[in-house]
């Protein structure tokens, strides 16, 4: 992609994101650019992934245009957009420097598959108070590599007029498939959410959903994804549990594979902690990997988060073979915590 030159053109303030699970088309994203009180809109491509327990909010962007709408010093530093139309990633300071590796890569998910995007730039996109929440952007020739949903997303600039004014226009020009989230220091938990993970061997088993979040920190993913994805079942040693269906075989082959080989007892079932648990991470607007049941807390007493815990490291390798991630190697340490990383079919 061409270097996109210097800034000629004013800077913007994001006022409203729609996000979408699927492509909004032209003539939706027309008729916005073209309502009262609508002064500039911008498509981008809008994604989440995960890595280890932190949810990554990225987008896919022209770096050309989209710059105007950042933070006015990001806005205004060429070598930033170069890099990123070069192919590099811009991300925020401290995220990146937790999330990279050795060749200052970030994995873009947790599966062992996920593909590698080098930091070109740390650079704040947006103020830590904007309730966008983009952690990153990469050029639009990412799209196809990062199995992203192409122009699922559209930022919108109001000007003078108020975006309360014009949401309900927008919603209803948007359709029920999109979030209309207003933007600003006030996050309004009653709007609809949408997150669609990418970067994951898992990702199209998951697939996307809309949801609501409650003020106690819990989220209310959409029925249809819920009736569709989520299952009640009865597994060895621990009993009944509720997690997403692609994660039942493999949960079910590790726990019976640690029964047969007699280390059942070190899994107490009674200090089960949870699968399908739709929240946030405590104090973030986050979502946890529990909202997607694709992970399950085990032994909770004695493996409390920061700490080394407990947990028997036969387990742990059992746990492994089957494709699960344990939080216990992490940055900041969740030792009770395995996530399903990959797909292992038993042979």
């Amino acid at each position: 992609m061409n270097a996109p030159g210097k800034l000629t053109k004013p800077l913007l303030e994001p006022d409203v994101l729609i996000f979408s699970k699927t492509t909004l088309p032209a003539k939706v994203v027309s008729s916005i650019g073209r309502l009262k009180g609508v002064s500039a809109t911008e498509r981008i491509s809008e994604a989440q992934f995960f890595l280890q327990e932190q949810e990554v909010t990225y987008a896919a962007v022209n770096p050309a245009t989209f710059r105007r709408w950042a933070l006015v010093g990001t806005a205004q530093t060429d070598a930033v957009w170069d890099r990123v139309a070069d192919g590099e990633m811009a991300i925020a300071p401290k995220l990146g420097r937790q999330l990279q590796d050795k060749t200052d890569s970030v994995k873009m998910g947790g599966s062992a598959s996920a593909p590698l995007v080098h930091i070109g730039a740390y650079a704040q996109i947006f103020d830590a108070s904007n309730a966008l929440g983009l952690d990153a952007v990469v050029n639009k020739n990412w799209v196809p590599k990062l199995h992203m949903v192409p122009n699922n997303g559209l930022l919108i600039a109001t000007g003078a007029t108020s975006p309360q004014k014009i949401q309900a226009q927008l919603r209803k020009l948007a359709g029920k498939t999109a979030s209309v989230q207003i933007l600003g220091p006030n996050f309004d938990i009653h709007a609809v959410q949408t997150t669609i993970l990418t970067g994951e061997s898992l990702g199209s088993a998951v697939g996307a959903f809309n949801y609501t979040a409650n003020a106690n920190g819990t989220v209310n993913p959409e029925r249809a994804w819920v009736e569709a994805n989520i299952r009640t079942v009865q597994v060895p040693i621990i009993g009944t549990v509720t997690c997403n269906k692609a994660m039942l075989p493999q949960l079910i082959d590790v726990l019976s594979e640690i029964q047969q080989r007699g280390l059942a007892k070190y899994l107490d079932p009674s200090q089960y902690g949870g699968c399908f648990v739709p929240r946030y991470i405590a104090g973030t607007h986050q979502l946890s990997y529990h909202a997607f049941g694709l992970a399950i807390d085990l032994n909770v007493p004695g493996n409390q988060r920061g700490t080394r815990g407990q947990m028997n490291p036969q387990i742990v390798d059992i746990f492994r073979k089957w494709g699960f991630e344990w939080g216990g190697t992490w940055h900041y340490t969740d030792p009770m915590h395995f996530q399903l990383d990959r797909i292992v079919k038993a042979g």
